[in-house]
C-alpha cells in the first residue's frame, strides 16, 4: 500500500482537495493530509479528516502538553507528497527555502518525490515570479502537475486551475506504475564543469551548470538504476537516491571514474570537462605587474576517450557533444573517435540549447547507425528521450 501525504494550501481550489483524498483512499492508498493554518479557512480540517480516516495535521504542537507533529517523521514515512492545491505564496516558499509552518518544513524533510499542482488566478499563474518558482521547484527534481485551462474564481477564463483530482491521481498512477526499465543497473554519470587552478584565487573553466547530468542522474533513479554522480563544482540539489562524488579538477573526475568504471553497465560522459591546465600552479596570487601574460597549458586526459578504450563488452557508454558549427560531423566523429555507443549533439546555433538553459534541443546518433532528433525541451524531458534511447538500444 503506498503512502501519500496530500498537503493543502490556501486556495479556493482546496474543496477539490477533498475528492482527491477520497479517491486516493478507493484506490488503496493510505492517506494522511497536512494543512496550512490558512488552508482551513477553504475547507474543514474535520472534513478531510473523515475521509482520509486520519487527523489532519496543521500544527507543529498537537496540544498544550507539549504533544509534537513530527515534521522529520513525516516527510520519511510518504512515498510521496502531493501539494495540492499550491497556492502562489506556498509554491514561493518551498522554491526559496522558506519554513514558517508545519507543511512547508515537511516539505523540507521529504526524502520522497514531491509534486505540486498549482492554483491561483491567471495573472499570478503567469507572473514571471511564479514561473520562475516552478522551475526552480523543477530543478530540484520536484515534479508540476500542469495546471489547467478554464473558468477561474475570479471569473477569468485561462490557465491556473488545479489539475482536476482524476488528473492528479492518473498523474501518480502513470509514476508510481512507471516502469524500472534500469532496475539493478548501476549507473556512472560525470555533470559539471572543472576548474584548472592558476593561482590560489584564480581558475580555468567553462559555463556549464551540471543541469543536464543532474536530471539524468534523477530520471535513472527513478527507473530503478544505482546511479553515481560525478559532479564537478556544480551548485544543484543532489538528485534523490543517487551516490555523489565531489570533484574540482579534471585530473580528480578521472581518478573517480576510473576506480569505479568497471563495475557499471552504463557510463555517460555529460561533464565539460578542461582540455587544458596550466603546467604551472602559482603558490601564491599572481599580481598585476605587466601589460601581458602569458600561461602555459598542457593537456588534461581525455577522461571519456581513455576509459573508452578499455570499455568492457557489455558496457554502454554514452558521451556529449556540444558543438558550434559542422555539428553532425563533430558529433560522430567523436562518437568513434572515443568508443562511444551513443552520442547527443546539442549546438549553441540553436537558441535555447546548451549552458545554463533550462531548456535543451538535442539529436541523439548511435553506432549502429540511429539516428533521433527530439525539439527544444526542459532539460528534465531531455532527460526522459536520452534514457529511453538508452533503454531501446540496450534491446537492439
Amino acid at each position: 500500500m503506498k503512502k501519500i501525504l496530500v498537503a493543502v494550501t490556501a486556495s479556493i481550489a482546496a474543496y477539490k482537495s477533498a475528492l482527491l483524498v477520497r479517491l486516493l483512499v478507493k484506490a488503496g492508498v493510505e492517506v494522511q493530509v497536512v494543512m496550512s493554518e490558512a488552508a482551513t479557512e477553504f475547507i474543514t480540517p474535520l472534513t478531510l479528516a473523515t475521509l482520509s480516516k486520519n487527523p489532519v495535521l496543521v500544527d507543529f504542537v498537537k496540544d498544550k502538553t507539549g504533544t509534537w507533529n513530527n515534521h522529520v517523521e513525516l516527510g520519511l514515512w510518504a512515498d510521496a507528497i502531493v501539494v495540492a492545491p499550491a497556492s502562489a505564496n506556498t509554491i514561493a516558499k518551498c522554491a526559496n527555502g522558506f519554513c514558517d509552518n508545519l507543511l512547508t518544513a515537511v516539505y523540507l524533510s521529504a526524502k520522497c518525490p514531491v509534486f505540486f499542482a498549482p492554483a491561483m488566478d491567471l495573472d499570478m499563474y503567469r507572473h514571471p515570479s511564479t514561473q520562475a518558482n516552478l522551475q526552480k521547484l523543477a530543478s530540484f527534481g520536484n515534479y508540476i502537475i500542469p495546471s489547467e485551462y478554464g473558468e477561474l474564481a475570479s471569473g477569468l477564463v485561462g490557465e491556473g486551475r488545479m489539475a482536476e483530482p482524476e488528473n492528479i491521481v492518473a498523474f501518480l498512477k502513470k509514476y508510481f506504475g512507471a516502469t524500472k526499465h534500469f532496475l539493478n543497473k548501476k549507473v556512472l554519470i560525470t555533470a559539471g564543469a572543472t576548474r584548472e587552478a592558476l593561482d590560489p584565487v584564480r581558475f580555468i573553466s567553462n559555463h556549464s551548470t551540471g543541469k543536464m547530468g543532474y536530471a539524468l542522474a534523477q530520471t535513472l533513479a527513478e527507473q530503478g538504476a544505482e546511479v553515481h554522480l560525478v559532479s564537478a563544482n556544480a551548485t544543484l540539489p543532489t538528485p534523490r537516491n543517487t551516490i555523489l562524488h565531489k570533484v574540482i579538477s579534471a585530473q580528480e573526475m578521472y581518478e573517480v571514474c576510473e576506480k569505479i568504471y568497471e563495475k557499471m553497465d552504463i557510463c555517460i560522459f555529460s561533464a565539460a570537462v578542461a582540455d587544458y591546465r596550466p603546467k604551472t600552479i602559482a603558490k601564491e596570487k599572481i599580481k598585476k605587474n605587466t601589460e601581458e601574460m602569458n600561461i602555459e597549458l598542457v593537456r588534461n586526459i581525455d577522461i571519456a576517450a581513455t576509459l573508452g578504450q578499455k570499455k568492457l563488452p557489455n558496457q554502454i557508454f554514452v558521451g556529449f557533444a556540444l558543438e558550434t558549427h559542422n555539428e553532425t560531423e563533430n558529433a560522430l566523429n567523436k562518437l568513434n573517435r572515443k568508443n562511444f555507443d551513443i552520442i547527443v549533439l546539442n549546438s549553441l546555433q540553436d537558441e535555447g540549447a546548451g549552458f545554463a538553459h533550462d531548456t535543451n534541443k538535442i539529436t541523439i546518433f548511435d553506432k549502429k547507425g540511429g539516428v533521433a532528433q527530439f525539439g527544444l525541451k526542459p532539460k528534465n524531458e531531455v532527460a526522459h528521450d536520452i534514457v529511453s534511447y538508452i533503454n531501446n538500444y540496450s534491446k537492439q
